[in-house]
């Protein structure tokens, strides 16, 4: 939005000339968004704790948390707020993908925050029944995949890219609908699986946020790919805004959701930031980069996964307690300790798909 009054002053003065760089929209779209976290942020919470739209607690989950009960909840509807307000001032609107990206996110955020309403405003305990959720993720996911591949102008849209190999794309054809549904609806399951300490899935989706906005910026300059190898993606560097929006709304979040957490974000906030990370690995065609740099997503999912056919299968559990970072708790792991060495390993798995960049 302000792009185009920028365009239209820069004909007046050649100093707004600066605001049609990429990095510099980025950096003020990070900030816009933090400013905007922390405006809204404490009026949000006291609202969540005026209306009693708190936490609640499992029976069988890990003693320390009993005390989370009744924290205000909800409050991933702040990241979707920062990131939407961001990006719509900051990035070009005529560009397609980042309709795409924002679309995905607000309606998985959608069906996030009906499944939080009805658990905590009108009290039933299932939620949203699963196979509705899942419906309407799938709806969402495959509205994405279908319209991104029948609007595709270039093959590399089509193509899987092979991290750490030269050279080697695979032509995906229609598969690539499939692949598309997978990590967006699969990515936004893992981050929602994962948000269960203090910070333990905001942080890690920043971080990741930030990696995918340095293969936005690459992917979208003709220059740099060519240099490093990769798929050059017309258009794709307008995801640094988005990505920009999305580290800036949510390092404002983390400073209320910080052990101890003053707010949650429910499944809003976790559904919505995992569809955008899946949406935007597929636009700058890191599929396979984002499985490398959410390794903790995919621990927490496959932790998940493999309790409940050891369970099934054998009547034994793997882990004392799934997702992973209960399993730690149960441990004897201080909270915080479980949370701080999951970001260390993102910030680890971040640098490692980082290097693909250059290690081919």
């Amino acid at each position: 939005m302000l792009l185009y009054l920028t365009e239209y002053l820069a004909q007046f003065h050649s100093g707004f000339n600066v605001f049609q760089y990429l990095t510099l929209r980025a950096i003020l779209g990070v900030l816009t968004a933090l400013i905007i976290s922390f405006v809204v942020g404490p009026l949000m919470i006291r609202r969540l704790s005026h209306y009693q739209i708190g936490q609640t607690v499992r029976d069988d989950g890990p003693e320390t948390h009993l005390s989370k009960a009744g924290t205000p909840t909800m409050g991933g509807a702040l990241i979707l707020v920062a990131i939407g307000i961001s990006t719509l001032l900051w990035s070009d609107l005529g560009n397609r993908y980042v309709w795409v990206a924002l679309l995905v996110t607000f309606a998985f955020g959608i069906i996030g925050f009906v499944d939080d309403y009805k658990k905590l405003v009108q009290r039933d305990p299932r939620g949203l029944i699963a196979r509705y959720k899942y419906f309407w993720q799938s709806v969402a996911g495959l509205a994405a995949a279908l319209f991104l591949y029948y609007t595709a102008e270039n093959p590399v849209e089509t193509q899987l890219i092979i991290p750490f190999v030269k050279d080697v794309v695979i032509d995906l054809g229609f598969g690539y609908v499939l692949l598309t549904y997978f990590v967006i609806v699969g990515t936004s399951n893992s981050v929602n699986l994962t948000d269960g300490l203090d910070g333990l899935a905001i942080l890690p989706a920043v971080m990741v946020a930030g990696g995918l906005g340095i293969f936005a910026y690459l992917a979208g300059n003709a220059v740099f790919a060519k240099y490093l190898g990769i798929p050059f993606v017309p258009g794709v560097g307008e995801m640094v805004v988005l990505c920009g929006s999305l580290m800036g709304a949510g390092l404002g979040f983390l400073w209320f959701n910080t052990y101890p957490a003053q707010v949650f974000m429910g499944d809003v906030g976790a559904l919505a930031l995992g569809a955008a990370l899946g949406v935007i690995a597929v636009l700058v065609r890191q599929e396979l980069a984002l499985m490398i740099m959410g390794g903790v997503f995919v621990m927490e999912t496959v932790s998940v996964i493999l309790q409940v056919v050891s369970y099934k299968l054998t009547g034994r559990r793997i882990f004392r307690m799934a997702p992973l970072h209960h399993h730690f708790e149960l441990k004897g792991w201080p909270e915080p300790r479980v949370i701080v060495r999951f970001w260390i390993v993102t910030i680890i798995l971040v640098l490692v798909g980082l290097a693909s960049l250059k290690i081919r």
